[in-house]
């Protein structure tokens, strides 16, 4: 095997498919980020459906009012693109990824290329404009969804729409490139991106990613840069990745027949993906057919709102650590000071409950302090008389930390989500 072929299959084994990679600068940029928030909708959200993917195998009707009379029903009267964007930045989300366009074919912006987009429907308004300047106005970064296979673009030129097919691969039919890199220099030199994330199949996009690159080398490129896992946990998987999930199962609005994940599933997804040296991108279910994000969904934004409110700093700007987890403790390390952070998965406890768990990776030293993230370990509350204080001893061989979890954050004091412990000038075992 030649070395060229070996620096292919090692491209490919990262979901790299071309010369080019992302800066070291910009995908160090990229690691520090946790958390982004997908918005993820398209022309067919006010039927609470399946984005775009109807199209592939459908009747000749089904098509013809697909792309000819669904535009008439997009009007998302309630959008507001700040709101969104003040919801990504309470909630600790890093960054917001839009649709700029999807399978279907359909433009979010106002595009030359194209009379199939959301300035020919009621709402008649760039709702990428709209996401871009609401993002730059709380400081989060702006990531584009773009797939290059259009559907409506195959359907105007009589073809089916399909998704295999070499018509719809821009790297073997160059009508479609040349259509693809002409809204792509719409969407880089307009609303300056700070991520793109590819659709297509494997190594469908190589042109678009290099010529992306050629317009603004600082774009971060997810898909078709890193690995991009799909709704699937693979353990052998380590950063830079970013993965990609549901609340419910589907990616866009859902009207009904949803099943959601809870919040504690979510914030331990969110664990996993970090403590392997990924990032995780959510999407949130919406916004609906009148722009607004169900309220079910809302409630399981703000629950991982809340949990990266108390211990943010655990995900942001950190790296794995030697080893992922200990039985039911995950992990993640910031070299720059020295601290290992240990999310506690074990089922919750109650408040004024004292857990002890055994470190066999982390080793503490004659400066380590060691706190339960939120808490200030001084008080319990209406109990003046307990010593809340976290407790630690190192053995020759083994961490022991026993705390105490004291903080309320409900009024229950129920509080079903993981702890984390702090674990200062640490170092490994």
């Amino acid at each position: 095997m030649t070395k060229a072929t070996n620096q292919e299959q090692d491209r490919a084994s990262q979901g790299v498919y071309t010369a080019m990679r992302n800066t070291p600068e910009r995908l160090a940029w990229y690691q520090d980020m946790a958390l982004g928030m997908y918005l993820y909708w398209t022309v067919d959200a006010p039927f609470g459906m399946v984005n775009a993917h109807s199209v592939i195998g459908a009747s000749a009707d089904y098509l013809r009012r697909y792309f000819t009379q669904l535009p008439a029903h997009f009007n998302p009267r309630d959008f507001d693109a700040l709101w969104y964007a003040r919801l990504a930045k309470l909630c600790g989300f890093d960054y917001v990824t839009v649709p700029a366009k999807n399978h279907n074919g359909f433009c979010m912006w106002d595009t030359a290329t194209t009379g199939f987009n959301v300035m020919n429907t009621p709402y008649g308004a760039d709702i990428l404009r709209e996401y871009a300047d609401a993002l730059r106005a709380v400081d989060l970064p702006l990531g584009l969804y773009f797939s290059p296979d259009d559907a409506y673009f195959q359907w105007q030129r009589g073809k089916a729409p399909a998704r295999a097919h070499d018509y719809a691969n821009p790297e073997y039919n160059a009508e479609l490139l040349e259509y693809d890199k002409a809204q792509l220099r719409e969407l880089v030199e307009r609303y300056q991106p700070d991520i793109l994330c590819f659709d297509g199949y494997r190594d469908a996009t190589r042109s678009l990613v290099e010529y992306s690159w050629r317009l603004n080398r600082d774009i971060m490129i997810t898909r078709g840069g890193i690995i991009t896992p799909e709704q699937e946990r693979r353990d052998e998987l380590r950063g830079p990745l970013e993965a990609h999930y549901t609340i419910g199962t589907q990616w866009q609005y859902k009207a009904g027949n949803d099943a959601l994940k809870s919040g504690r599933e979510l914030i331990e997804l969110l664990i996993d993906i970090r403590s392997r040296g990924g990032t995780l991108l959510l999407a949130v279910g919406g916004p609906d057919a009148d722009g607004r994000l169900p309220r079910n969904m809302d409630d399981r934004v703000r629950e991982i709102g809340l949990w990266n409110f108390v211990n943010g700093e655990a995900t942001r700007a950190v790296r794995p650590w030697h080893i992922t987890h200990e039985d039911r403790t995950c992990f993640t390390w910031d070299a720059d000071a020295q601290t290992v952070y240990a999310f506690d998965t074990q089922p919750p406890l109650e408040m004024g409950e004292w857990r002890t768990i055994t470190l066999n990776s982390v080793r503490a030293t004659d400066a380590t302090d060691i706190e339960v993230l939120g808490q200030s370990g001084t008080v319990l509350e209406y109990q003046p008389e307990v010593d809340p204080k976290t407790r630690w001893q190192q053995d020759d061989d083994k961490l022991n930390i026993t705390f105490c979890r004291t903080q309320r954050l409900y009024n229950n004091r129920n509080w079903p989500n993981p702890l984390v412990l702090k674990i200062t000038n640490a170092s490994s075992a």
